[in-house]
């Protein structure tokens, strides 16, 4: 049975207000009695609204638990998605404000820029690799308004698969120019090799998990749009962070991308070769 809209709504509200304070709340799947999946897509609408209400914009989706190594750490065993806005993005080579996060963790992805609208159900993958402009390597940051990354599926359906930031790389390369499938990764942290992984990873290709996503959201009634990011799940398993860790991610075929961290309002300063060295310094320190 559906939970009442009531509860929706209180669930939502929950997660907003934890959003907007940068803090957690209990699992909802122990205090909401009968919760699945489409109640938690429907929290998700809620959390969201509230959002947009306060003037972020959707500039994409993602799609989230796509590997078997990230459902093995997190114990959830079907993919999820959640919105892209705008206060999401940073650039790369960008410090992340580890001040705006709860408990951030790292995935390394390809993620997908569309040059045309992409309308579900019967979305194949050869229709998203036509739909794309180009493609991208790129970190997502997830992170958990649920305590201590105690989720099953309807906790991080209902907290916005988990969205924290993102950063594009700067490279784009046509996917038809790259086999997607066997574009490799490698993950340094701090200079320092941390994680590797493969686009086989993820569903067996990215354009799988695409058009996966595609089609979950046609029979919603929500279509992708031309200018939209698609970010396509983690190659590898998530890489927890903290102050003074730098990441960079190598995928083959498509490029690099990089990101720092750091607390104390470091967001938007550029991670220049001496911003590194300190940074490392003071993860050393």
């Amino acid at each position: 049975m559906a939970l009442d809209p009531a509860l929706i709504e209180r669930a939502g509200d929950e997660l907003y207000d934890a959003y907007r304070a940068n803090s957690t709340i209990a699992p909802l799947r122990d205090r909401f009695e009968g919760i699945d999946i489409v109640d938690a897509y429907r929290i998700q609408e809620r959390f969201m609204d509230r959002r947009l209400a306060i003037g972020e914009d959707v500039v994409g989706k993602k799609i989230g638990v796509t590997s078997k190594a990230v459902q093995e750490m997190i114990g959830v065993f079907e993919p999820d998605f959640g919105l892209l806005t705008s206060v999401m993005e940073v650039e790369d080579g960008r410090v992340v404000d580890l001040d705006r996060l709860i408990q951030p963790r790292a995935e390394a992805e390809i993620a997908f820029v569309l040059k045309e609208d992409l309308n579900g159900p019967g979305v194949t993958a050869t229709d998203v690799l036509r739909a794309t402009d180009h493609v991208r390597a790129c970190f997502e940051i997830v992170d958990s308004r649920i305590d201590g990354w105690d989720i099953r599926i309807q906790d991080t359906v209902a907290d916005n698969a988990s969205c924290g930031v993102f950063v594009l790389g700067e490279d784009k390369v046509d996917p038809r120019d790259v086999d997607l499938t066997l574009a490799g990764l490698l993950v340094e942290m701090n200079g320092e090799p941390c994680a590797d992984g493969v686009g086989a990873a993820v569903q067996g290709s990215p354009l799988n998990a695409v058009a996966w996503l595609a089609n979950t959201l046609g029979r919603l009634g929500m279509p992708f749009r031309a200018g939209e990011v698609i970010l396509s799940g983690s190659l590898a398993p998530l890489i927890p962070v903290k102050h003074g860790d730098s990441l960079i991610a190598h995928i083959g075929g498509i490029g690099s991308c990089s990101v720092g961290f750091a607390n104390g309002g470091a967001a938007g300063f550029p991670m220049t070769d001496a911003a590194r060295a300190i940074i490392k310094e003071t993860a050393g320190a």
